[in-house]
């Protein structure tokens, strides 16, 4: 692994433990290039006798114990055991790369690539990285210098931020937690704000692009995020963080660990609180973050590990975007404005709100049968309930109903005031909540084991049960006695609704999924092959309660049944200490998602006959190169989409009906690119890093489709022409640049610039029925950002302590970082609708280790 300089001294020397007749123990821990491992584990083995490295890789720790043996350990290294007699000095010790240690610490499925073994594009950011950058950011963004990524704010509410890898969205882009997917099993969707303490508990992260080495049954598209939390610490101790951002950010948190206790049980729990106004006008945020670890050794040959974590929260949104032009006619400005909020009897008051909280538990059980195979095995369960904020009626978008001038908050009171003088006929404008609340249960299992000194086989179960329960509910009145509905294809047609009371939908989605994968690996002296395979059933059902009465047959849908398959292969060949070449190739069919493919819409459970899976076939080439002082990267790939279908809404010409559905299925797309990356250690105290993504994204063929009401009855048939057109909402090309320098010894400064181009405006597939409109939607402008962060290591007494400044877009440079293409033939900026990225933020945090 490349040198790792963790900038949060807050990761020195653990206060070691006193006792009389001392024996001090130094060292330093680095990996095979030579490069330090800060934050690494050293400890007197079976003891709570240890420390961590600082970011140069040292360690020093007072001991009663004049002899045993050491053990040293990182994340994604082997461990290493060294023995000591009287000795203080252990010099340097080296580790070399493994997935072994994590197998113990969560289980094998969570597939950390070895580097210049496992044959795949990837980046490793550790702990300390996120601890160091992340501040008051959106989580994804800590990859925004990772090659072939694009993440933004998307609206700029808590938690919504939004990642694209190689241009495929999160719906494509697997995410696993410890292991387990998190990846919404009717959409495919990653909600971000469901994870948001995710940068408190996060020990390692790793970005495999492509294939990807996770040993789940059905890959991604895209890449795979693999996310490691915290277990348990091995020594005994905790930590308090405090942090003050912009626009009345606060956060307070503390973790405290009983490290490895006598009796074999270890314990870790951590919390914290975050409020905020929030940098757009109208998304203030509240939220508690939490994370519990116990871990068990109940012998040398069984591990026990449960964790619990979440994050409940609620935050104001910008839903609704708005032109270049509209923004900068608003007194907030193009940055700030937003038109989704308002006051209602003097307090803030929002049409656009989430709230949410997704507890995630796992029970990890790591199981040596021998010392040729082992077994892990996780069961795992999420409760999610929330949901978010909608409007009914056409008051809330009237710039009649705003407070004063066109470009302020929204005017609540006016609207409840007529809502009062309705009388018989109801309120005309209300607000309510989309509820989406979900069960959702898992095992997986994996056995691996070697069948001689070179090769190893691996295989088990992926088990997933999934409940999703989605409904519209009446939230505020504003004022009215009631509100009459007037949607005929809903039950409740006619009916004076209360605050409450369902309307418009209300079902459950089920999925049931089973799957089976196997795994070869071959190693001998400089080369490294694998060749997985997996196989997966998905069955789709639904049940209807607005449509349908409860003694209708339609109410319950059939199953649907889609078998997904894959096939993948790779080798990597180390040429020699500094160079090796990797290559990979797969195949694989997975199933269409549940949400707008399977069913012919939300309001239907008539099964949709044109769902297809989705076909996938990728080729990816690769360089490394390992020096002293410079290592790099580069990689070349392939991907074609086969089948992909596109679904979404559209307004209905029928006034105050529900909006249009479209199903576009059977397009084809092609994805290639470049990506480069390096790191350059200039000295001991300066290094620089950078990256390169350039990426030819683009539809290959025309479709056709149908557009659809809600309730599944098929108006019209639609040609859609989209060959050759770009594919939008994402930086096809990316660089980025990085500067780290250690003034003092306990002081380092950063500067990283980001730049993105090419980027393609969303558009609504359904318009591209001319078949001589072959241009492409509004490319939006390049930007380039730049942040800048300081980290200073102190003492509180005989407490370490440290400080870490950072100021993101530090020149206030004003991007549009979304945008939606609205404007017809013409794909130009005056009519696309758009976001724009934040402008100069900063963020102070404070960590005291104890």
């Amino acid at each position: 692994m490349k040198k790792l300089k963790n900038w949060l001294t807050v990761i020195m020397l653990i206060t070691s433990v006193t006792v009389f007749s001392q024996t001090t123990l130094s060292g330093k821990v680095v990996d095979e290039t030579n490069q330090p491992l800060p934050g690494a584990s050293v400890t007197i083995k079976s003891s709570k006798i240890g420390a961590t490295t600082d970011f140069d890789g040292n360690f020093t720790f007072d001991s009663s114990v004049n002899s045993g043996t050491l053990e040293v350990s990182f994340i994604g290294y082997e461990s290493k055991l060294v023995a000591f007699n009287g000795k203080t000095n252990f010099g340097t010790v080296s580790l070399k790369p493994s997935a072994e240690t994590l197998d113990e610490i969560v289980i094998t499925q969570t597939s950390f690539a070895i580097d210049r073994k496992t044959p795949v594009a990837v980046s490793t950011i550790t702990a300390a990285v996120i601890e160091e950058k992340l501040g008051n950011q959106e989580f994804p963004e800590i990859l925004k210098s990772t090659p072939g990524v694009y993440a933004t704010k998307t609206g700029g509410g808590y938690g919504d931020g939004r990642i694209n890898l190689r241009g495929f969205s999160s719906q494509n882009v697997a995410v696993m937690i410890n292991g387990a997917p998190v990846n919404d099993m009717e959409n495919g969707a990653v909600y971000w704000s469901n994870w948001a303490g995710l940068g408190d508990v996060t020990s390692a992260m790793q970005v495999q692009r492509g294939l990807g080495a996770s040993k789940v049954a059905v890959p991604s598209i895209g890449g795979t995020i693999n996310v490691v939390t915290k277990t348990t610490d091995a020594q005994m101790g905790g930590n308090i963080v405090l942090a003050t951002a912009n626009d009345g950010y606060q956060k307070y948190g503390a973790t405290l660990s009983t490290g490895l206790m006598d009796n074999g049980f270890a314990v870790t729990i951590s919390a914290a609180s975050i409020t905020g106004d929030g940098y757009v006008d109208g998304t203030e945020f509240e939220g508690v973050n939490y994370f519990a670890n116990i871990s068990k050794i109940i012998n040398d040959n069984h591990k026990l590990s449960f964790s619990a974590f979440g994050a409940k929260q609620n935050h104001g949104q910008r839903y609704n975007k708005r032109t270049i032009a509209g923004y900068r006619e608003t007194e907030s400005g193009a940055q700030k404005y937003n038109p989704d909020w308002g006051y209602s009897n003097g307090q803030v008051e929002y049409i656009s709100y989430n709230y949410y909280n997704k507890p995630q538990m796992s029970l990890n059980h790591y199981w040596d049968l021998n010392e040729k195979t082992n077994i892990s095995t996780a069961v795992y369960a999420s409760f999610g309930s929330g949901g978010g904020r909608r409007s009914q009626g056409g008051k809330f978008a009237d710039d009649n109903y705003r407070l004063g001038a066109a470009d302020q908050p929204i005017d609540f009171d006016k609207i409840s005031m007529e809502n009062r003088d309705a009388g018989i006929i109801g309120a005309s404008d209300i607000l309510y909540n989309s509820v989406n609340s979900h069960s959702w249960y898992g095992i997986l299992s994996t056995l691996k084991t070697d069948l001689s000194e070179n090769l190893v086989l691996s295989g088990g179960i992926d088990g997933r049960y999934y409940v999703g329960s989605h409904y519209y509910a009446v939230d505020n009145l504003l004022g009215g006695e009631f509100f009459l509905n007037t949607d005929k294809s809903d039950n409740t047609y006619n009916q004076a609704l209360k605050v409450g009371d369902k309307f418009g939908k209300d079902y459950d989605g089920k999925v049931l999924w089973g799957g089976l994968f196997g795994q070869l690996e071959y190693t001998k002296d400089e080369l490294a092959v694998f060749f997985s395979t997996s196989v997966s059933n998905t069955t789709y059902s639904k049940e209807d309660f607005m449509k349908y009465a409860s003694t209708d047959p339609d109410r319950e849908s059939d199953k649907a049944n889609f078998v997904g398959y894959s096939f993948k292969g790779g080798a990597n060949y180390n040429i020699d200490d500094t160079n090796n070449v990797f290559a990979n190739i797969g195949y694989f069919s997975k199933a269409p998602f549940l949400t707008g493919n399977v069913f012919q819409s939300d309001r239907s459970t008539e099964l949709n006959p044109d769902a297809l899976n989705e076909k996938v076939f990728s080729v990816e080439l690769g360089y490394g190169f390992r020096g002293a002082n410079f290592s790099a990267n580069v990689n070349l790939y392939n991907t074609s989409w086969l089948d992909k279908s596109l679904t979404g809404s559209i307004p209905n010409p029928a006034q105050d009906q529900p909006r249009l559905v479209y199903n576009i299925p059977g397009l084809d797309a092609l994805h290639q690119g470049i990506e480069l990356d390096f790191r350059y250690n200039v000295t001991y105290d300066l290094t620089f890093t950078g990256m390169a993504s350039l990426g030819n994204w683009r539809w290959t063929n025309d479709a056709k489709g149908r557009v659809l009401d809600e309730a599944g009855t098929v108006i019209e048939n639609i040609d859609v022409y989209a060959k050759d057109l770009k594919v939008s909402d994402a930086a096809q090309t990316t660089f980025a640049l990085g500067l780290d320098y250690k003034v003092l010894p306990k002081t380092s400064v950063y500067l990283d610039f980001n730049y993105a181009d090419n980027i393609y405006a969303q558009y609504n597939i359904t318009s591209r029925g001319n078949e001589a409109d072959r241009e492409d939607s509004w490319k939006m402008p390049a930007y380039g950002l730049f942040d800048l962060g300081l980290n200073h290591g102190f003492n509180i007494g005989s407490l370490d302590a440290t400080l870490n400044a950072r100021m993101n877009n530090i020149f206030d440079v004003e991007y549009i970082s979304d945008a939606y293409d609205e404007s017809g033939d013409t794909h130009s900026a005056e009519g696309a609708l758009v976001y724009y990225g934040f402008g100069r933020t900063f963020s102070v945090g404070m960590k005291i280790k104890f």
